[in-house]
């Protein structure tokens, strides 16, 4: 019995071993590259993937992207959708399934996915965690990424202030202040608003939901019914463009060219090409280049911008306005956020001479601009 037993271990423990010595190979390691042959990619979506909700699909597309330009295999691609990203636990829960199938780098697309990765970064040290629109990272292999979104919203914020006749704009948001990544997306829309026309103010409506229809239409509708002629938008269907269409009015899309689900209404659509951060980031990761510090990613680098103007509904000289505006932003000219801002409760906010930092903006913004109106009580 004894001589069955060793003979028994003698044959499995080498394959064990070897098994631990596959893992060892698959797994990442900092500043080392990591074979194509190795990668496996897990990616967590907060809803299912599906044109209506423009966030997921934007993501989604740009995933797709990076997977044809590094040549990766489908199988080397593990999708987890419909992951609540208001639940922390439903997420690491995910994550732990994509590393238990072997995934050495995760990808978390939504702001609520944020503690969960760094968790389970502090306890996998051998997987790359990245996060988006979030603020938290560490200094090996946990990191966040973000379009500067803020410069398109700058852009399309000319477009609206051009366009407005009642100088009431409207803005659909799926949460409030304790979100900087929405918060500083509607300030520097209305900064681009004052540029071109400092008598108009940005009437802000809330949804408290990313995707949800039927209350972004409830949102859009009580705008138009204030008076608001243009409609802009952060949350992830298309409804209040073409509730603002069904309303005789205009509006700005947000994520996607939304100009095919309200051609009579909008004008221009705020965009970000997630496929160029992804495809640099996991090449980063195969090459052994992978830096943990924060990735911002603006129109300079083609990442953010705003979609050609709808001719028939953008008033004359709004081209030049903008492509003079996305000039001085690409040359380093001008940050939207600089010198110093003035809220909309009398605080001030920065520094003559100097301009917040993407850190600030993306983590640090609770409040509004001057000129932008709180609708909710």
């Amino acid at each position: 019995m004894n001589g069955r037993k060793t003979v028994f271990w003698a044959l499995i423990v080498p394959l064990v071993m070897a098994g631990c010595s596959n893992q060892e190979k698959q797994a990442w390691q900092p500043g080392m590259p990591l074979e194509k042959k190795q990668v496996k990619i897990g990616i967590i979506h907060p809803n299912q993937i599906d044109e209506r909700s423009r966030y997921d699909y934007a993501h989604y597309t740009g995933t797709v992207e990076m997977q044809r330009n590094l040549g990766l295999a489908n199988d080397q691609i593990i999708r987890k959708v419909d992951v609540f990203d208001g639940a922390s636990a439903e997420a690491e829960a995910a994550m732990r399934d994509c590393i238990a199938e072997g995934a050495n780098i995760i990808i978390a697309t939504s702001w609520g996915y944020m503690d969960a990765c760094e968790r389970l970064a502090a306890e996998f040290p051998r997987v790359v965690f990245a996060h988006a629109t979030g603020y938290k990272y560490n200094g090996s292999n946990f990191t966040n990424y973000s379009g500067r979104l803020y410069h398109g919203r700058y852009l399309s914020g000319i477009v609206a202030g051009l366009k407005t006749k009642t100088n009431k704009i409207g803005y659909v948001a799926a949460m409030g202040k304790d979100n900087s990544e929405v918060t500083g997306g509607i300030n520097a829309f209305a900064l681009g608003v004052e540029t071109v026309n400092p008598s108009a103010r940005v009437y802000v409506r809330l949804t408290y939901s990313w995707f949800d229809p039927m209350g972004e239409n409830v949102a859009a509708e009580y705008l138009a019914a204030e008076g608001c002629d243009v409609i802009a938008q952060h949350c992830n269907t298309p409804t209040p463009q073409i509730a603002a269409q069904k309303a005789g009015i205009s509006g700005i899309g947000f994520y996607s060219d939304m100009s095919g689900d309200a051609p009579l209404a909008v004008i221009t659509s705020v965009v970000i090409n997630w496929g160029a951060f992804y495809t640099r980031f996991v090449e980063s990761v195969m090459q052994g280049t992978f830096n943990p510090a924060p990735h911002f990613y603006g129109l300079k680098e083609g990442v953010v911008d705003i979609t050609p103007l709808a001719e028939n509904l953008a008033p004359p000289g709004t081209g030049e306005a903008v492509t003079a505006a996305r000039e001085r932003i690409k040359n380093g000219d001008f940050n939207v956020f600089d010198g110093v801002l003035e809220t909309n409760d009398g605080r001030r906010i920065g520094v003559e001479g100097k301009t917040l930092s993407d850190s600030e903006i993306l983590g640090s913004i609770d409040w509004y601009y001057r000129t932008v109106i709180e609708t909710q009580p």
